[in-house]
């Protein structure tokens, strides 16, 4: 049982790696110009990193409990499906929407 644990906060892991590409991916499919391509295609994955990495990292500066912490981790890796939803990739979204949430349910239930 153990080895299913480590291989699921491998999965969360990949999960947040994944989830700064769609975003970055998103950003470069919505904004016209390369500009704007740029700002909101390095800019939106940088926003979800820092915001990740400053409030619900394992080692994160002001570490979110409970709801709150919930509410950030729906919002984080929910809003890659959202994306991915949106540039017309919905099987991709529903593939990656059901991983996230398997995983958030195993990280709940094992208290990971």
């Amino acid at each position: 049982m153990e080895g299913i644990k480590v291989l699921n906060l491998g999965v969360r892991f990949l999960l947040e790696i994944i989830a700064l590409i769609i975003l970055g991916y998103w950003g470069f499919q919505v904004s016209q110009g390369t500009i704007m391509k740029i700002i909101v295609g390095f800019g939106t994955p940088l926003l979800a990193a820092v915001t990740w990495g400053l409030f619900g990292a394992p080692k994160a500066t002001y570490l979110l409990t409970g709801f709150p912490f919930l509410l950030l981790e729906i919002i984080i890796f929910g809003l890659p499906a959202i994306a991915l939803f949106f540039i017309e990739k919905q099987k991709l979204a529903v593939i990656y929407g059901l991983v996230t949430v398997i995983n958030l349910i195993l990280i709940k239930i094992w208290d990971q």
